[in-house]
């Protein structure tokens, strides 16, 4: 390595200059705003735990895509908020569940925005586990899950999600899911898979928004410890080698160090997912005048995009893609 000092102070005079010599760039096309999806019309309740977010019927889903879509935010997530849960989960893969409706709803509403769903049971199940449970033992069923997610999987591509994304953490739910929208002619629709989900205390407004915290025990048994960086190496490699076409690390924020491993280590599209405590956190300190929201917002989303992430799912979206203009 060289042993010249290089010190480009007459490159900071402008903000243009700076910009042109920036190594990285976060740009509207990254972005992914996640939406909450419940019954009803006409329906737009405010999420307490998450500033500035809401509980959407389909229609209300619809509205806030298409303004989001003009605003420069290219795509959405959708999660289901249901009117009746069981054991299994079969309002997730009810041909007019509450998301299958919004994906129609925001298809006609905004027809280029990109429509993504989440693929999971929590939402849908009585329990709040995010497959099968065993009553008796409170044990998750990884095998008998399997189906579940792949019915739910198989319903949003039929209503017309532009891609699906796995948020279980199961083991061979990307294979069984792709085997299925395969053999059902949607081999078009990619997968998104979330592959490296730690169990996190940063989901708890999340879990508030969508009604999904387990009712017994909690998600420790197949979502991933938070100690453990080596481990997310091996399930990014696993769900690459099912079919997963983008893979994803979450939480963003407090796992950096994750996101430019994999990044290290494979030449695939990553995502990270900016979430609900992450993001809740830096609003409540702003609230009470520790720091700049804007400032904070784009400092951590720039950093996320440092580390490596091609893709950034944040409520801070819309926000961000105004202020990207």
């Amino acid at each position: 390595m060289s042993n010249l000092i290089y010190r480009p102070r007459r490159l900071r005079r402008t903000a243009s200059l700076r910009s042109m010599v920036r190594e990285n760039h976060l740009r509207r096309d990254d972005l992914i705003y996640p939406l909450f999806v419940c019954p009803g019309t006409g329906v737009r309740n405010e999420i307490k735990s998450l500033k500035d977010q809401y509980q959407l019927s389909a229609d209300q889903a619809a509205e806030v895509a298409s303004q989001a879509f003009d605003e420069g935010v290219p795509a959405v997530i959708l999660f289901g908020i249901p009117e009746t849960k069981d054991a299994v989960g079969s309002s997730g893969w009810a041909a007019d569940g509450e998301v299958q409706r919004a994906i129609g709803a925001i298809k006609k509403s905004a027809p280029d925005m990109t429509v993504i769903t989440d693929v999971c049971m929590c939402e849908y199940t009585d329990h709040g586990h995010c497959g099968a449970l065993d009553l008796e033992t409170g044990e998750v069923l990884n095998d008998e899950s399997l189906k579940l997610l792949s019915n739910e999987a198989l319903s949003h591509a039929r209503a017309g999600a532009d891609m699906v994304a796995p948020s279980d953490m199961m083991d061979g739910r990307v294979g069984a899911i792709r085997d299925v929208l395969d053999a059902h002619d949607f081999s078009q629709v990619p997968i998104m898979a979330y592959s490296a989900k730690y169990a996190s205390a940063f989901y708890g407004p999340f879990r508030d928004a969508a009604g999904s915290a387990p009712g017994k025990g909690d998600r420790s048994g197949y979502q991933m410890d938070p100690a453990n960086g080596r481990e997310a190496l091996r399930e990014v490699m696993l769900d690459l080698e099912e079919g997963a076409d983008i893979i994803m690390v979450k939480p963003a924020h407090a796992y950096l160090d994750v996101i430019r491993r994999v990044r290290d280590e494979f030449e695939v599209p990553i995502a990270a997912y900016h979430v609900s405590g992450e993001y809740a956190q830096i609003v409540a300190a702003a609230e009470r005048g520790w720091m700049d929201l804007d400032r904070a917002m784009m400092e951590v989303l720039v950093g996320i995009k440092r580390a490596g992430s091609d893709l950034i799912l944040t409520y801070y979206a819309r926000d961000a893609a105004r202020k990207l203009r």
